[in-house]
């Protein structure tokens, strides 16, 4: 039976090893993009003290609407610029954060929501103190689930979207690294895992984060904010059943499923519709807000 411990100690070994490899270069994801001269960018303060970046655009007649864009994980806000003109045309103030340890925005590492959510809701404030008086939020992926952390904790949103929003930290840690292993489903289940309990276990002891907490469909349950859930059929890096789970038993979730949409590609895939859904549910809850 020496032969079996020895085998066990290996697999223990290679799932702590994994895991804190994994939590490494999941929390570490920085990247900087060049960004051109104008606009100018605005910052607010986090509440562990980090200095967070933003660019804020104006349309030529501000109607005192204006929507957040959160990007996603390993982007900045340049790739969140493309949603701008849809709503710049629709007299729609637009905020595009760095989310923190993105581009610009201070903070040492992503937490995944967990303290992104309070980031998001400082930004609607900075927002209702420039003038808005509706503020909305879009999020791609990481960012929808930003979102969706950020109206759990309060209503500070009018109505958010969310485009590709995992339903639960683990949930899509295990969705990621069993399709990677191409192994059959109990089989990848019984490495993954363990892997993944290393790597949450390591930056609890690491770093203090909690990521065993970020739950988004949870968030969703427990809010009174309305939400759009926006997924690709097709999407290839966070299944469309992330979406349907979140809206399970969710009560203010509208789901839009989009054949053929891969991963936050629904707006390419069909700009009019995603024009449409996204104007139509922000107009349906205007005029209210915090």
């Amino acid at each position: 039976m020496r032969w079996l411990r020895s085998l066990l100690i290996a697999f223990v070994a290679f799932a702590i090893v994994s895991g804190v490899v994994l939590c490494e270069g999941s929390l570490r994801v920085r990247r900087h993009l060049p960004l051109p001269a104008e606009p100018a960018s605005v910052e607010i303060k986090a509440a562990d003290g980090a200095v967070l970046s933003a660019w804020f655009l104006e349309p030529s007649r501000p109607t005192g609407h204006c929507v957040a864009v959160l990007h996603g994980i390993g982007d900045t806000r340049l790739g969140a610029r493309g949603f701008s003109p849809m709503f710049l045309k629709a007299g729609y103030s637009v905020l595009l954060p760095d989310s923190r340890g993105h581009g610009d925005s201070g903070g040492e590492i992503t937490t995944y929501g967990e303290k992104e959510a309070d980031d998001a809701i400082r930004w609607t404030e900075w927002m209702r103190r420039r003038g808005c008086r509706d503020v909305f939020g879009l999020g791609e992926s990481l960012g929808a689930a930003i979102l969706l952390e950020a109206a759990g904790q309060r209503p500070a949103f009018n109505a958010i979207a969310a485009e590709c929003a995992y339903s639960g930290f683990f949930a899509i840690a295990e969705e990621r690294l069993a399709r990677a292993t191409q192994l059959p489903e109990f089989a990848a289940k019984a490495i993954v895992a363990p892997v993944i309990f290393s790597g949450i276990a390591y930056a609890r002891i690491r770093y203090g984060i909690h990521l065993w907490d970020i739950d988004p469909a949870e968030a969703a349950r427990k809010t009174n904010t309305p939400i759009l859930l926006i997924h690709g059929v097709a999407d290839r890096r966070t299944s469309a059943e992330n979406s349907r789970r979140i809206a399970a038993h969710a009560p203010t979730v509208q789901l839009w499923l989009v054949p053929g949409a891969d991963h936050v590609a629904a707006y390419v895939t069909d700009p009019a519709g995603f024009e449409s859904h996204v104007l139509t549910f922000f107009a349906k809850h205007s005029g209210g807000g915090e």
